[in-house]
């Protein structure tokens, strides 16, 4: 049998903006005007009003996630929840009652809250006075959010976290146009990520003075996609392809959030390109003064690349790809319904570069899951059997299991996700939980893969 550490935390993760609902909000972010302006861009027209009505069902929503044997919860506040006026940084009473209460519901049902502060959800108002996160005057008012949360929340809340996949922020607003402002401005995507992670560090620096004046136990970290790009072949160019999309996709915020610093070629690429983010001495030292306690990783599927078919130095756009081309290597397993490559061996080989290159910090999964469509294809009895999940689920695992036994200082592992959840752009088009949520009658049930975590959970392994 596999066992895991005694402390090792079986969780699941969801956020706000995909689970809660638009109820009573005093603010609209940015996925809540895009559905208001063009419902058609989203699957089946069925956008974020009442995503799996978690505002709502919270209290018969949260004993169901412990009967899936789900003991730590990681979701996320949403800044237009709490927050009512966004320049001051006024809060809205019902919103900080609403997440009061979910925090001590979940502390009741025996799990413990992890929460993020920011999960792609930007205050629409922020982007079309300052140019969302284009702007440093953005990541102060971040701060000052964050600096909210802990104050009306760290008493309970030991485990905090500043973003959610910073890079995909990147990818659907700046470069591929699925999240809004459906932008196409390379140049732009990389002062966005140096201000992201200067956000952060901000977040953290309030975070650490915060836990000082209170006598806190609490830890911070950032959750990070990480998707290791693999080369084609052992052709240099490949390799050198691999290495410049691992650095663009994961080190760009891994090395920062760890380490306290860009890295050092990629930040040579990008000056040499011309279009290397502005900073200041100060700003940097910021960053490497206030790097993260802990780190999540959600990972899903690997990258493979290989050398761009037209050379980078061609007259074109900058885009980050010019460096690189994808490569689908024959044979791959795939999530069709997806498009992902399914390779559980990518989690093992996260682990020992953790272990290797970012001091061996106290890491978890925060996010791992197979999305499948049309899920009702697989229902028996009134149950979704769901053994594709439970395979995943399991040889991801074992991969994780083994990252451990070799060293890795990981202490967790999240689900994506508890309850089905409104998917951004794709609405419910995929499947995702070990709940299934029948989202014309909010009626929620244990599916298979439920009924299995809950017992791996228990066992601490299998």
């Amino acid at each position: 049998m596999i066992k895991f550490p005694d402390d090792f935390a079986w969780g699941a993760a969801t956020s706000g903006p995909q689970s809660e609902g638009n109820f009573h909000k005093p603010n609209q972010n940015v996925f809540d005007y895009w559905f208001e302006k063009k419902p058609d861009d989203f699957y089946d027209g069925v956008g974020p009003d009442e995503a799996s009505n978690f505002y709502n069902d919270y209290q018969k929503d949260i004993p169901l996630m412990a009967k899936a044997g789900i003991k730590a919860l990681r979701t996320s506040i949403q800044w237009t929840r709490l927050i009512k006026n966004l320049d001051t940084g006024e809060v809205d009473p019902d919103g900080a009652e609403f997440y009061n209460n979910v925090i001590n519901c979940l502390i009741e049902n025996g799990i413990e809250p992890y929460i993020n502060l920011f999960h792609f959800d930007l205050p629409v108002q922020l982007y079309q006075e300052f140019g969302g996160w284009e702007s440093k005057h953005v990541t102060d008012l971040f701060a000052d959010y964050a600096e909210k949360c802990f104050e009306l929340f760290g008493d309970r809340v030991k485990n905090w976290f500043t973003f959610n996949e910073p890079k995909v922020i990147l990818d659907g607003e700046y470069l591929y146009q699925f999240h809004y402002p459906l932008k196409v401005d390379g140049p732009a995507s990389v002062q966005v990520a140096y201000n992201l992670n200067l956000a952060s560090a901000k977040a953290i620096k309030r975070f650490r003075a915060w836990k000082a004046a209170n006598n806190s136990d609490a830890k911070i970290g950032t959750i990070l996609n990480l998707t290791p790009a693999y080369p084609a072949s052992n052709d240099p160019e490949d390799v050198k392809a691999a290495k410049f999309a691992t650095m663009w996709d994961d080190n760009m915020f891994l090395d920062p959030a760890v380490l306290g610093h860009f890295p050092e070629e990629l930040v040579q690429i990008l000056d040499n390109a011309g279009v290397l983010f502005q900073s200041t001495p100060e700003e940097l030292k910021l960053i490497a003064d206030n790097t993260v306690d802990v780190l999540g990783v959600n990972f899903y599927h690997p990258e493979r690349v290989k050398r761009p078919s037209v050379s980078p130095k061609s007259l074109q756009d900058w885009m980050p790809d010019i460096y690189f081309d994808n490569y689908e290597m024959p044979g791959r397993v795939m999530n069709v319904d997806k498009g992902w490559e399914i390779y559980p061996q990518t989690l093992y080989d996260i682990a020992i570069n953790i272990r290797d290159n970012y001091k061996n910090i106290p890491w978890f999964v925060s996010e791992n899951g197979m999305g499948v469509s049309r899920e009702e294809r697989f229902m028996k009895d009134g149950v979704i059997q769901d053994d594709y999940r439970i395979n995943f689920i399991h040889d991801h695992l074992v991969q994780l299991h083994k990252g451990i036994e070799a060293g890795s200082n990981c202490h967790g592992y999240f689900v994506w996700t508890a309850i089905d959840c409104w998917s951004w752009k794709n609405a419910y088009r995929n499947r995702y939980g070990l709940i299934r949520d029948d989202i014309h009658t909010q009626t929620k049930t244990l599916k298979k893969s439920g009924h299995w975590y809950a017992k791996v959970s228990s066992d601490n392994g299998f």
